[in-house]
Parts: C-alpha cells; sequence; structure tokens
C-alpha cells in the first residue's frame, strides 16, 4: 500500500481489548467479569482457557508502547474494564485500576502516541449479570456512573471516546446465539439487549455533552452488510434483511431512523422502549468507528425464522474460517456515507488470523495477512477516492491475544506472543505496516 494513496492526515492504530490482553484479572481490586464466569462453563472455550494472564498487558503496558512507537504507530486503541475501575459493579471507585488507564494514556502520549477508549468491550462486571445483564434496563443505567466517572478522571489522557463495541456480538452472540458470555439462548431477551445496549450509548452520551467534554466522541459497530447471492429479487431483499438484523437495528436508533420495519413489522419484534429512549440514544456523535473483516453472499429462505440464508462462498478464509473480501469492505463503505450523513468515520478493527508459526530465529512470515490488510487499506483508499470520510485505520490486533470462545488457539496480532514466556516477537506484517505508515510499504 503506497502511503500517498491515502490523506497526510489519515491516522494509522492498532488496537486490543482490555480482557483479551491485559491478564491480572484478580489484581489490585478487580473483580470478576462475565468472561470469567463464561470461561467455567465446560465446553464454553476452547482448551478451557480464560484471561486471567492473556498478554499480560496490565504488566507490560511500558514494553508494549515502546513496541509500538517503533513501528511508528500514532494511536493505540484499548478498553477499560469496568471491574477493574468499579470493583463489583459498585460505586466506589478502585484508584489502583483508574492510574493504570491514566499511566498507559501517558506513556502513549510520551511515546508521541494517541489514547483511544473504548469504555465497553464485552467484559460486564458479574453482579450485573446477575440481575440479568443487558436484559435489564438497570444496566444500561448503571452504565451512567460508569461512564460519567471515566469521563471526570480520564479527561486530558483519553483523545478519542468510544462507547461500545460491536452491540451486535454483545446481544446476539451474548443473548440470542450463546456463543459468547453469557452463553443465553433467548430472542425476548436478546431483543431487549438490543434497546439497553443502544441506550446505554446514548446515556454515556448524554453524560458526555452535559460535561462539556472536548475530545471526539463515538460507537463502534461491526455493520453486517452481505451481498445478495444472485440476481433474484428475492435475494436482493435477502441481503437487506439481513443487513436491518444484524446492523440496522442497532445503528438505526443511532442515527435517529429508528428500529427497521423488517424486525418491527415482519418479523414482529418487540423492544421494551420507554418514553424519551429514542432520543436519547439518537444524539449527534463526532465519528463511527467500523470493524471490518468479512462478507458474506445471502439468499432468500422462506424457511428461516429471519427469512435469510448464508450461501456458500469462494473465497479464500483466513484460518477462524472467515472468507477474505476486501470489495465488500468498499461497498459497506460506500453505503455507510449516506447512511451516516458523511460524519467522519474511522476503521477501528480490520485484521486477520493467520497459522502463525515462530521460526528459530524469532520471525513470523505471515505473508497472508499482509497481502489481507493491503487488499483492505486499497479498498479505504478507493472508498476514500469517492467521497467517504474516512479519517483512520486501526489493524486487529497489536497483539496475539484471548480469542474470546476460541481461547489461545486463534491469533489475529500483528506481533507473536509467546504464551509459555509472554515475549513478544513483531511478524513480517508488523514491519509491513511500518513501512505503510512511514510511507514506503507499497506492496
Amino acid at each position: 500500500m503506497d502511503r500517498a494513496n491515502l490523506p497526510e492526515d489519515f491516522l494509522f492504530g492498532c488496537a486490543t481489548a482490555s480482557y483479551q490482553v491485559e491478564g491480572a484479572a484478580f489484581e489490585d481490586g478487580r473483580t470478576r467479569c462475565i468472561w470469567d464466569d463464561f470461561a467455567l462453563i465446560p465446553g464454553a472455550i476452547k482448551d478451557s482457557n480464560d484471561g486471567r494472564v492473556a498478554a499480560d498487558q496490565y504488566h507490560r503496558y511500558k514494553e508494549d508502547v515502546a513496541l509500538m512507537e517503533e513501528l511508528g504507530f500514532q494511536s493505540y486503541r484499548f478498553s477499560i474494564s469496568w471491574s477493574r475501575v468499579l470493583p463489583n459493579a459498585g460505586s466506589t471507585p478502585n484508584k489502583k485500576g483508574i492510574e493504570y488507564y491514566k499511566n498507559l494514556c501517558n506513556e502513549l502520549h510520551a511515546k508521541g502516541m494517541k489514547a483511544c477508549a473504548t469504555l465497553y468491550h464485552w467484559d460486564l462486571p458479574s453482579e450485573l449479570q446477575a440481575i440479568g445483564g443487558w436484559a435489564n434496563r438497570e444496566t444500561a443505567l448503571k452504565f451512567r456512573e460508569y461512564s460519567a466517572l471515566m469521563f471526570k478522571e480520564l479527561d486530558g489522557y483519553v483523545d478519542m471516546w468510544i462507547t461500545i463495541n460491536e452491540p451486535f456480538c454483545v446481544a446476539w452472540l451474548g443473548y440470542k446465539i450463546g456463543c459468547h458470555a453469557p452463553g443465553h439462548k433467548n430472542l425476548e431477551e436478546s431483543l431487549a439487549a438490543v434497546h439497553h445496549i443502544n441506550l446505554a450509548h446514548g446515556i454515556a452520551m448524554e453524560e458526555y455533552r452535559k460535561g462539556g467534554y472536548k475530545a471526539p466522541i463515538g460507537i463502534t459497530f461491526n455493520p453486517q452488510t452481505p451481498r445478495p447471492a444472485t440476481r433474484k429479487e428475492m435475494d436482493k431483499k435477502a441481503a437487506l434483511y439481513k443487513r436491518a438484523v444484524d446492523t440496522e437495528v442497532f445503528m438505526g436508533p443511532v442515527f435517529g431512523y429508528g428500529y427497521p420495519e423488517f424486525c418491527t413489522e415482519t418479523l414482529g419484534w418487540k423492544f421494551p422502549i420507554e418514553d424519551g429512549d429514542m432520543e436519547i440514544i439518537s444524539q449527534p456523535i463526532d465519528f463511527m468507528g467500523i470493524n471490518y473483516y468479512n462478507e458474506y453472499p445471502v439468499y432468500y429462505n422462506e424457511k428461516d425464522p429471519e427469512l435469510v440464508s448464508t450461501a456458500p462462498h469462494w473465497e479464500r478464509t483466513t484460518n477462524i474460517g472467515w472468507p477474505v473480501d476486501e470489495k465488500g469492505l468498499y461497498r459497506q463503505l460506500l453505503w455507510l456515507k449516506d447512511y451516516t450523513r458523511g460524519i467522519p468515520l474511522y476503521i477501528t478493527e480490520n485484521g486477520s488470523c493467520e497459522d502463525d508459526q515462530l521460526t528459530n530465529d524469532g520471525r513470523v512470515h505471515d505473508r497472508e495477512r499482509i497481502v489481507y490488510i493491503d487488499k483492505h487499506l486499497h479498498a479505504c483508499a478507493d472508498a476514500i477516492k469517492e467521497g467517504v470520510n474516512l479519517k483512520g485505520y486501526f489493524v486487529w490486533s497489536f497483539i496475539d491475544n484471548y480469542e474470546w470462545a476460541e481461547g489461545y488457539t486463534k491469533r489475529f496480532g500483528i506481533v507473536y506472543c509467546d504464551y509459555g514466556t509472554l515475549k513478544r516477537y513483531p511478524k513480517d506484517s508488523a514491519y509491513y505496516l511500518r513501512d505503510v505508515i512511514a510511507g514506503y510499504g507499497d506492496f
């Protein structure tokens, strides 16, 4: 990727999430979260692993930030552990937990990098799940206290705020499909979770605006924008149905469109909306984050409860089984340009899971990941030429980490983590991105 194809002010960053990299799960006052609990369920996580150590970034953040600087990154996107800063989901702040995030931000600033903080990346305190988690409106209301505390404590430390990461995964994978924590399979619960997650975002925005804070703030979605498998009209409609269920049910309320009619009328879904909720949710945001990994073809299936099924695909799949389709990102960005009314967009996650092998000389030659990133960066450049207001790209992920239900069996990092020694080894993809950022990465 020739850096000259992107705007001069295009921001290059790398990303992780608290539970996936921090470790120190029960140190310095941090209490349990739903992923600590989910890992105890037999068969829920591959190899029954948990995040108590992960990549140990809690103890090694200075080493990691130094490596980010060496690679030329301009920003680091991390998430805050709710249980670390407000143990037991209570009201008493944990000074050691808050100090950790201040120290991390200070270290980033000392190295000339911006701190991009996500308030919620899936690690809900266990105490809130005990009252129903996101299916209970009270969890959204508790998010007010948590977000207000973070805005106040980290004002001046954080350069970009993201309220919630991927509501789709929180609601659908956690409460409808059950493959993520808390592992429930209940449609009614999942619909309540959808609305309460949307509401929590709006509540956080309300607190932020009320506080008069200045750093830009937004939300990150993983928009699902599938393509129709054929030119049949019903398959074209199926693609729109799938987009409504997996994307617009979250983005619609945020951008003032409300819940899609396909969900409320055709499927008959009921969301627990109370007076004033939709106004709270639809407050203006400063930017939107996009997590993109793949695109699927779909076809109409009248036997499916949601009238859509996924069709076979032809593309190469990554080591986690996801098809590689950078043109899907280009198509998605063009759609989002209009849907979001031209607000600034950031790719807040994009990356490839590959079968990385550490050589005897401490190298990882991950050429497939380089090709993946290069193609997606070209898609970004092409979209910008078409007028998409895309401002930056955060690779997922900075380092190999705890890949949720996959445990430690899948690697997305541009830095290899030896889970036995916790030693870090930059992969070839890290050096490729270093050269892209510097202006010499034409592939």
